[in-house]
């Protein structure tokens, strides 16, 4: 008989795999509205693919994916609220 951790785990795969592809897809929008000079939307989209991907790291528990996007999103926030 299966476990209740064996039958929730393609649901949580496939939440993982949406979240991934979502936060990036987003980022990449926020790179094509950097290149075109959409300010300030690129970096409500860079917020919020790397609040996704932070997210990823979280449910991967993988310190070094968490760490890459906390520090961006500290960037990201300090420079915002410099302006």
């Amino acid at each position: 008989m299966p476990s209740d951790t064996s039958i929730a785990r393609p649901r949580f795969d496939r939440m993982v795999f949406a979240v991934k592809w979502g936060a990036s897809i987003i980022q990449i929008l926020g790179y094509t509205a950097t290149g075109f000079g959409w300010t300030p939307w690129n970096l409500y989209l860079f917020l919020v693919g790397v609040l996704g991907w932070f997210a990823v790291g979280a449910m991967w528990n993988d310190k070094a994916l968490m760490l890459v996007h906390i520090v961006a999103l500290g960037a990201m926030l300090s420079g915002m609220a410099s302006r």
